[in-house]
């Protein structure tokens, strides 16, 4: 794993909004469940849409060109279109500013 790199705001980050984000070539999702964040890969990887663009509900966020749903807390694959589970990262707030953790 890389050193932890900032990208973006908490406040940025709501229940009904994850933060998108770009780390290297690496794109990046950062949810909130239940006060915590959760990072995952951001690329449906049936659709390759961003999943931050599609319909979340609690922890559960549905890619929003098909219907593949995913678990943000556990990268998951829960239903839907068949494809694997998506990526998940270390993630940490540090005076405000949301850090994930990520391959350089």
């Amino acid at each position: 794993m890389s050193d932890w790199t900032p990208i973006g705001n908490r406040d940025q980050v709501a229940p009904e909004w994850p933060l998108a984000a770009t780390v290297g070539t690496l794109a990046i999702g950062v949810y909130e469940v239940d006060g915590a964040l959760h990072a995952i890969e951001d690329i449906c990887p049936h659709a390759q849409a961003r999943l931050s663009e599609g319909f979340i509900e609690g922890c559960e966020v549905e890619c929003p060109l098909h219907n593949a749903v995913f678990d943000v807390t556990s990268g998951k694959h829960l239903r839907g279109e068949p494809c694997r589970d998506v990526k998940t990262f270390a993630v940490r707030v540090v005076d405000g500013r949301v850090e994930v953790q990520a391959p350089g």
